[in-house]
């Protein structure tokens, strides 16, 4: 099955398709560039509080999909929503958790500073109102996500870890329905990935905010995920992780053999490792 309709998400999120509207949807979506199609006839509705984990190799089009939900690249084909409208540059109704990235330790940029961006990144000058607005706001995300303790340190100078911490907290300062995360949790270790993720389910299943999760790792966010959206080369399937990460499935995307085996409660990818730079035997996807 290439794609999800309505029907599919609503048996997700449990509840009928009339008593909840989709946070994101997708409708024929394919970009190309040039000759190349990333991936077309893209259906996917996403319901409010619904986690849905987006994998494949490098070149399937992840971050890409990313960039035209941020409003940032157009579709060449079909079209898209998030919270009703068409997403545009700066729109309050997205939140977006980056990859970890380094900061220069002299940077003048205080904690409250980052999260701050996340309110008012894209205007300039608030009026007195605003400014108390802002602070109470900045202040709430700090405390939803443990950052109070950081609020007045150089972002710089704080952990891979806690920088991600902050970085969430400017996502969910302005209270978006939607939730995109582009690999979030590159380069933390285990103790951090897990409390990125977890600061990340809290906040879905306490606010219904829809999450969209870009990784090569499944294994972290493995228990929170509803559906999984699977790109390689042009192609996918959409699903719960159960029938998605299986070897029949994946040996068809990847029209190669591909066995996906559970040891521990985590999956691992093996024979995807010439398609897939970033799986390897024995570790997992």
């Amino acid at each position: 099955m290439l794609g999800a309709v309505s029907t599919e998400t609503e048996r997700a999120a449990g509840v009928p398709g009339a008593a909840r509207r989709a946070a994101l949807s997708l409708r024929g979506a394919g970009l190309s560039f040039g000759e190349r199609t990333l991936w077309s006839g893209l259906d996917l509705d996403v319901a409010p509080g619904e986690f849905v984990a987006v994998l494949g190799p490098n070149g399937s089009g992840k971050t890409t999909l990313m960039r035209v939900l941020l409003g940032l690249l157009p579709l060449s084909e079909g079209e898209v929503r998030v919270a009703g409208r068409t997403p545009s540059r700066g729109s309050p109704e997205i939140g977006y958790v980056p990859q970890q990235q380094p900061v220069d330790p002299d940077l003048p940029l205080r904690g409250r500073d980052l999260v701050g961006l996340g309110l008012d990144g894209h205007r300039f000058g608030l009026g007195l109102s605003g400014r108390r607005d802002r602070r109470s706001r900045v202040a709430r995300a700090l405390e939803e996500v443990g950052g109070t303790e950081y609020a007045d340190y150089p972002v710089g100078r704080l952990s891979g870890g806690e920088q991600q911490r902050l970085r969430v907290a400017q996502a969910l300062v302005g209270d978006p329905a939607v939730l995109l995360c582009d690999e979030p949790l590159l380069s933390l270790d285990l103790a951090h990935q897990r409390m990125v993720t977890h600061l990340i389910d809290d906040r879905r299943r306490s606010s219904e905010t829809a999450v969209l999760f870009v990784t090569h790792e499944i294994n972290p966010v493995l228990p929170m995920v509803d559906r999984v959206l699977y790109l390689v080369n042009g192609r996918f399937r959409i699903g719960p992780p159960g029938e998605v990460m299986t070897s029949e499935v994946l040996s068809e995307l990847y029209r190669t053999e591909v066995d996906v085996v559970r040891v521990r409660n985590r999956l691992i990818v093996v024979g995807a490792e010439e398609s897939h730079p970033d799986v390897h035997p024995g570790h997992g996807t």
